[in-house]
């Protein structure tokens, strides 16, 4: 099958390309960063198609999907990983450009690139969408503002499509993750402070970018007759928060 990852040049999308070429499906990677997909593409030969694609220009996005060459240009599986977190500051801190910069990855890009696949999936009878969320689209925290806000956005965009899509053999799961170490996540929110991101997984067992792609892979080699609408997945170390409270 042929599989379009966005964000495919680190972390958990770099990861689930490698396994799917490694169980021989082919794969349309996709991130802003040109040499490292190249890079990618000679490590994993012909079934890796290197994309350069910066999901926030949404309007550059069906041009790409109309240009993949013919042997790719069926998308049997669209994985939204794209989407990144900027800063931890409270809400009335927060710079209002790493709002934006969130909102146009994470919602705007997603929906585009959807919005650009989705029909001929539903022409075709036959797809999948699987959209990389959080488990802050769920749960609250400090200094997750707007970017638990796009994730829930994503975790309700995914079920209304299940919704949109009663009566086709289109799927779509919205995957959760909790704390994942050994991708770039924490390094960008922190606008390149790595003594900083590095901190965030300090004194514990999380998960690796590793086994979210093992569970990716898992879903897409899942039976086609089964939909798992939402997955959420947390380290064992990690759990809900109590309520906190401002005492005096």
């Amino acid at each position: 099958m042929n599989v379009l990852i966005t964000g495919a040049s680190a972390g958990f999308g770099k990861a689930l390309a490698e396994k799917l070429v490694a169980k021989g499906h082919c794969v349309i990677g996709c991130a802003r960063r040109l040499e490292k997909l190249e890079a990618m593409a000679n490590e994993l030969g012909e079934l890796f198609l290197p994309v350069q694609m910066d999901v926030s220009d949404t309007a550059s996005l069906p041009k790409i999907i109309a240009d993949l060459p013919a042997n790719f240009a069926q998308i049997d599986v669209l994985v939204n990983n794209a989407g990144l977190a900027l800063g931890t500051e409270p809400a009335q801190n927060a710079k209002f450009d790493d709002w934006m910069q969130m909102v146009d990855t994470n919602v705007k890009g997603l929906m585009a690139l959807t919005h650009a696949i989705l029909p001929t999936m539903v022409q075709r009878n036959s797809g999948y969408i699987i959209n990389v969320g959080s488990i802050a689209g769920s749960w609250p925290y400090y200094g997750g503002n707007v970017y638990g806000a796009t994730k829930a956005f994503v975790k309700q965009f995914s079920l209304n499509l299940r919704a949109d899509l009663l009566g086709t053999q289109v799927r779509v799961t919205n995957l959760e993750p909790g704390n994942v170490a050994g991708t770039e996540f924490s390094n960008v929110r922190y606008h390149g402070d790595d003594e900083k991101a590095a901190k965030v997984y300090d004194g514990f067992k999380t998960m690796s970018g590793e086994d979210i792609g093992d569970i990716l892979l898992w879903l897409i080699e899942s039976p086609t007759h089964i939909n798992v609408n939402r997955l959420e997945v947390m380290p064992v170390a990690q759990t809900y928060n109590g309520l906190t409270i401002a005492k005096d």
